[in-house]
């Protein structure tokens, strides 16, 4: 009987042992290296970081083999490759939480407005309740129920036992009351 070696397509699926998953290795995916170096060089922009990450590449290619044998070397090797370039691209863009402890020493402008912005909300805040408050009861009730509550016509129909027409009339009457409250000349 002639001793045959495994394919990697035939052992694939199941565990294999040490010298099998050695010899697979050896035998589907340590010739791929002149492609995988390729592909790495085109893909990522520090060079010097190549030979780090083929080793990477490696170390993962035969711990998963060592679980079960992909049915193909060639594209589980660069599906690998591609997933250890994306996670060190992500892990580049993650600040560690001790580099932002002191946010005062980063001199980075913080998001939360300024006591001006603060003020001038407020203000517009009281403006919109005083222009609110001057509507009439059904229609500032629907112009609440839809733009602040957010339901749709439908519902404020439905719980003001009101038909969608009308709803939409109030709301429409509304909003052209606030605007010229807010943004208008002040007309009745």
């Amino acid at each position: 009987m002639a001793d045959r070696t495994e394919t990697g397509r035939e052992a694939a699926g199941r565990a294999m042992t040490a010298p099998e998953v050695r010899a697979w290795f050896v035998r589907e995916v340590l010739p791929l290296e002149a492609m995988l170096l390729r592909y790495l060089k085109h893909n990522w922009r520090d060079k010097s970081d190549i030979e780090d990450l083929l080793q990477d590449i490696y170390v993962r290619v035969y711990e998963a083999a060592k679980k079960e044998i992909p049915a193909a070397a060639k594209p589980f090797v660069f599906v690998t490759a591609r997933n250890l370039l994306i996670n060190r691209v992500r892990r580049e863009h993650v600040i560690p939480i001790e580099a932002v402890a002191d946010l005062d020493a980063l001199d980075v402008a913080i998001d939360a407005p300024g006591p001006d912005r603060s003020a001038i909300a407020r203000d517009d805040l009281r403006r919109l309740q005083s222009a609110l408050d001057r509507l009439p009861p059904r229609c500032r009730e629907v112009v609440v129920k839809r733009r602040i509550d957010g339901l749709s016509r439908r519902e404020i129909a439905a719980s003001m036992g009101i038909t969608e027409e009308t709803v939409s009339a109030h709301l429409t009457d509304g909003m052209c009351a606030l605007a010229d409250l807010l943004y208008g000349e002040g007309r009745p």
